[in-house]
């Protein structure tokens, strides 16, 4: 089945992380690390982007809704419409950080700045 915009609802991580994200503006904000799985929901809790750094030091990582993110096949990544420094002064985490309390407090931080409708209620 396929979406609105025509992209199928399925898709396997394995395609999804290493992809760009960029901005609406076409800049380039970072990269799909990994996704947050909720196992009791069967969803994704959040897009896990990888934002600044330098061959792995200093990056800082963001949890993202993942229904903010679009696929944008003519820039062969994903597009989410926040600025770059929106995106700079979201809560970042460690990698570890994302996984802490279940996930819980990376999802409810990320819904909770960027304003999505929480999907678990």
């Amino acid at each position: 089945m396929t979406t609105l915009t025509g992209h199928t609802d399925a898709i396997r991580a394995s395609r999804v992380i290493g992809t760009a994200v960029y901005n609406t503006a076409g800049e380039s904000i970072g990269t799909i690390e990994d996704v947050m799985l909720d196992k009791t929901s069967n969803g994704i809790m959040f897009a896990i982007i990888g934002f600044g750094g330098f061959l792995g030091i200093g990056e800082k990582y963001h949890a993202v809704p993942w229904s903010v993110l679009d696929y944008e096949p003519s820039r062969g990544g994903y597009v989410v419409p926040f600025t770059r420094d929106r995106l700079k002064a979201a809560p970042a985490h460690s990698i570890d950080e994302l996984s802490g309390a279940d996930g819980e407090r990376a999802r409810d931080a990320a819904f909770d700045y960027y304003k999505v409708d929480p999907y678990w209620n």
